[in-house]
């Protein structure tokens, strides 16, 4: 079963990036799905990685017990930590839940209902004009996402540690500053890059696929959602693996 639905998934990508029919009709769709899923989902974005990079801050400081450790470690670990896997891996999981399931139940809904049938009827690529769109704003979004996670977790770090007490601002921003490598942001992005894809491709093969009514279009969202989610973890493992 597993190496069929990844089959069916192949051949579905191959239709996707088919060459389209009138370009003037997807750009309208891209920008109306860059709306969608990267303003849309901005909000929580913000909210998240803001306590993330809160708690972190104290989570570090309640660790580093020892004198002989200067507090300014606290801002350096929160910001690695941020760049390289909080903010990128957290991210794509909640954003996983909100547009993963979004896309999954348009799509199912428009399947069950026999709108893909009418479209594929009058010779338009269903495939490509429903997902290629969605796919597209996802890898361009997605980043922009991340890069605005990590900014919101390293303040939400300042403003934490400040605020309890647990490092002085000053010190917090020398951690930030200090022993800074710029490849952790590179890896951030390929991360949020192969994030965005699966985000949009995976539910949205549940949706395309999906059979029955109702029921079965909820069903294809929660599954696409937990396949999802297996995915993103399983290439951050891969991608750490390689890059670092």
């Amino acid at each position: 079963m597993i190496f069929h639905h990844f089959g069916a998934y192949i051949l579905l990508l191959r239709k996707v990036f088919k060459k389209p029919e009138k370009w003037k009709i997807y750009v309208k769709e891209i920008f109306h799905e860059m709306n969608e899923i990267g303003v849309g989902s901005l909000g929580l974005i913000l909210i998240i990685s803001t306590f993330i990079g809160a708690v972190m801050t104290l989570q570090i400081a309640f660790q580093l017990v020892s004198d002989l450790i200067p507090t300014a470690v606290i801002g350096q670990i929160n910001r690695d930590s941020n760049i390289l896997e909080l903010g990128p891996t957290i991210s794509a999981l909640v954003l996983m839940g909100k547009v993963g399931s979004a896309i999954s139940s348009q799509i199912g809904s428009m399947r069950v209902t026999e709108q893909i049938d009418a479209l594929e009827i009058m010779g338009i690529n269903a495939a490509g004009y429903l997902i290629l769109p969605k796919i597209i704003a996802g890898v361009v979004m997605m980043p922009v996402l991340v890069v605005i996670a990590i900014f919101c977790a390293i303040t939400g770090g300042l403003i934490g540690g400040t605020l309890s007490g647990a490092v002085a601002p000053t010190d917090y921003i020398q951690g930030i500053q200090g022993g800074f490598n710029g490849f952790t942001v590179a890896v951030a992005l390929v991360k949020a890059f192969i994030y965005g894809f699966i985000i949009t491709s995976v539910p949205a093969y549940k949706g395309f696929y999906v059979r029955g009514g109702a029921l079965e279009v909820g069903q294809a969202g929660t599954r696409a959602v937990v396949i999802g989610c297996i995915a993103i973890l399983a290439c951050d493992y891969v991608i750490t693996a390689l890059m670092l």
